[in-house]
C-alpha cells in the first residue's frame, strides 16, 4: 500500500474508539491537569511520543519520558521510579508492540488515561529483505518470528504520524477540555508541517538512480514503502541481533546489482556490521537516524530536523537527479 493521503478523516474516531476507552471522567474544574502544577502530567514513552506531547500540549501540558536521551527504546526497564511516576500520571502516551517492558507496566498501572499510539494508525508487517532479482529465491534474513510481527516504526512514515498526532490531539481534548481548543490548534500547527515534510520526501526522492538502500536494522519500512522504495536491512527489526554470513554475501551481491552505494548505520547502536559490510562490498556509509532518540549525534534537534537530514543523506545515496 503507498496511499497519498494525508490526515485519515477516521483518525480522531478511531483515537476514541480503540485508543481512549481509559479516559478518566473530568475533575470538578473539568479539567484533568495535575493539581500541583496546572499541567496535563504526561509520562511519554520515547521520543517520538515525547516529541508530539510537547508539540500538541504546548504550555498546558508537563511531559516527562521514560525513554532517556542515548538509551536503546527496545531494550527499556523499567524502574522503580518510572513504576510510581506512570501511577501518577494524568497522561500515559506509549506505542504498544515497540518497548515489552513498557506495555506491560501501562497495562499495571492506574494512570487517568492511556494512549496507545498503535490504535491511532494502522500496522503493517514488513520484511527488512526487500525483494529478490529474476532467477533468485526470496531472500531470508529474519527469523520466523520477527517476520510475522506487525512491524512499530510508525513515525517514520510522515503521513501516519500526523494520524497519530490528530488521535493524541482529541485525548489530550477530552483529558483536558479547558484547554481543548489550544491542543486543536497546535495539532492543526504540527499536522501542517507533517504534510510539507511529506511533500519533500515525494519531490526529492521521485526520481533516483535507485531505489534500494541498505540499513543497520529494519526501522524504514513504511518510509520505503510511502515514497517507492525498497529497505534491505542487515538484520531485521531488533537492532542487536547479528546477520548471518549469508545474509552478509547476500546484502553484497544485491549492491551490485541494485546500483547501491551506500551503507546506513544509526546513532544509538553499534556501527560495526554495517561499515564491515561496506568495506567488504566497497561501499560509502552514512546515518540514517530512525529517531527513537535525540542525542547529541543527531543531525538535528527534534523530529522535523532529523527527519530533512534523513532525506538529504537518502538522495545522495540513491543518486536523486
Amino acid at each position: 500500500m503507498n496511499v497519498r493521503r494525508l490526515i485519515s478523516g477516521t483518525a480522531v474516531a478511531a483515537a476514541t474508539a480503540l485508543g481512549l476507552g481509559t479516559l478518566s471522567a473530568c475533575s470538578s474544574d473539568s479539567s484533568a491537569a495535575d493539581g500541583s502544577s496546572g499541567k496535563l502530567d504526561v509520562v511519554a514513552s520515547f521520543y517520538p511520543m515525547q516529541y508530539l506531547a510537547e508539540q500538541i500540549g504546548g504550555g498546558h501540558v508537563s511531559v516527562s519520558t521514560l525513554t532517556e536521551p542515548g538509551q536503546e527504546p527496545h531494550d527499556l526497564e523499567i524502574s522503580a521510579k518510572q513504576t510510581v511516576d506512570l501511577q501518577k500520571a494524568d497522561a500515559v502516551l506509549y506505542l504498544k508492540g515497540l518497548q515489552p517492558a513498557v506495555d506491560k507496566a501501562v497495562a499495571q498501572s492506574e494512570a487517568k488515561t492511556k494512549i496507545d499510539a498503535a490504535t491511532l494508525t494502522t500496522f503493517e508487517k514488513h520484511s527488512g529483505t526487500g525483494h529478490s532479482h529474476e532467477g533468485e529465491e526470496a531472500p531470508s534474513g529474519e527469523s520466523d518470528e520477527e517476520s510475522s510481527g506487525l512491524d512499530p516504526h510508525v513515525w517514520l512514515d510522515p503521513v501516519r504520524y500526523a494520524e497519530i498526532a490528530d488521535g493524541v490531539s482529541a485525548a489530550f481534548q477530552k483529558a483536558d477540555p479547558a484547554n481543548a481548543a489550544e491542543y486543536k490548534k497546535n495539532a492543526g500547527a504540527l499536522t501542517a508541517k507533517l504534510n510539507s515534510l511529506n511533500t519533500s520526501f515525494e519531490d526529492g526522492l521521485k526520481n533516483t538512480a535507485t531505489k534500494v538502500f541498505f540499513t543497520n536494522h529494519a526501522a524504514f519500512g513504511y518510509l520505503a514503502e510511502r515514497y517507492g522504495l525498497t529497505q534491505e536491512a542487515i538484520t531485521g527489526v531488533d537492532p542487536e541481533s547479528e546477520p548471518s554470513a549469508a545474509r552478509m554475501k547476500q546484502l553484497q551481491q544485491e549492491a551490485k546489482a541494485d546500483g547501491v552505494t551506500t551503507v546506513f548505520y544509526e546513532t544509538l547502536v553499534s556501527d560495526k556490521t554495517a561499515k564491515t559490510l561496506a568495506e567488504d562490498a566497497h561501499l560509502r556509509t552514512d546515518v540514517l537516524d530512525p529517531l527513537e532518540g535525540i542525542t547529541k549525534k543527531s543531525r538535528g534537534t527534534d523530529y522535523l530536523t532529523v527527519m530533512e537530514a534523513n532525506l538529504k543523506a537518502l538522495r545522495t545515496a540513491l543518486g536523486a537527479k
